[in-house]
């Protein structure tokens, strides 16, 4: 099995890693990770929900589907 080489995110985590963070500042970095991800996940989100034009009624309909 071949070993594949790091991704950018891999090497600046390595990087950042090699540092002793507080368990404060690893807590803070773990929010800032989250919220990152959460944000975008959001956007792609209502591009979509946008773009299927789905509206509030959307989604009573499928909360009384089945």
């Amino acid at each position: 099995m071949l070993a594949q080489p790091l991704s950018n995110v891999q090497e600046e985590l390595l990087k950042l890693y090699s540092q002793n963070l507080s368990p404060e500042d690893l807590d803070e970095l773990k929010k800032v990770l989250g919220k990152h991800f959460a944000e975008k996940a959001t956007k792609e989100a209502d591009k979509i929900w946008d773009e299927k034009k789905f509206s509030n009624e959307t989604t009573d309909a499928w909360l009384n589907e089945g």
